[in-house]
């Protein structure tokens, strides 16, 4: 007869912790949920600061000015104030006009602020 130890049946088998393919997917997409909401709350409030334009002239308190072939920002910036700094008319400028770069083409119409206006 054989002797049966108690130790083969009290000892708990030793598992590992396996996951599957499923599993790791899930793990991953739940690891990520956090910054893909904060990444979403960050566009939608950001687009708000992006749509304003600050510091904008009150209507009636420009000039115009016709771009002749040429002509640059910061030229006219010149022109039509030679006494001030020529990088804050062009800023002027381009926010006044809601331009998007520096381009602009011989004929268009630019707004010039009332305060760097020549009389």
């Amino acid at each position: 007869m054989t002797a049966i130890t108690t130790d083969a049946f009290t000892r708990s088998p030793s598992t590992r912790l396996r996951l599957t393919i499923r599993g790791r997917r899930t793990l991953a997409t739940l690891a990520a949920l956090p910054a893909v909401i904060a990444l979403g709350i960050a566009v939608v409030s950001g687009g708000a600061a992006l749509a304003s334009r600050d510091e904008a002239a009150p209507a009636g308190q420009f000039s115009s000015v016709v771009v002749g072939a040429g002509d640059s920002l910061w030229s006219i910036a010149e022109d039509v104030a030679p006494a001030a700094d020529p990088r804050d008319v062009v800023d002027a400028i381009v926010r006044l006009n809601a331009l998007q770069g520096a381009e602009i083409s011989a004929g268009q119409v630019l707004a010039v602020p009332g305060e760097y206006a020549t009389p």
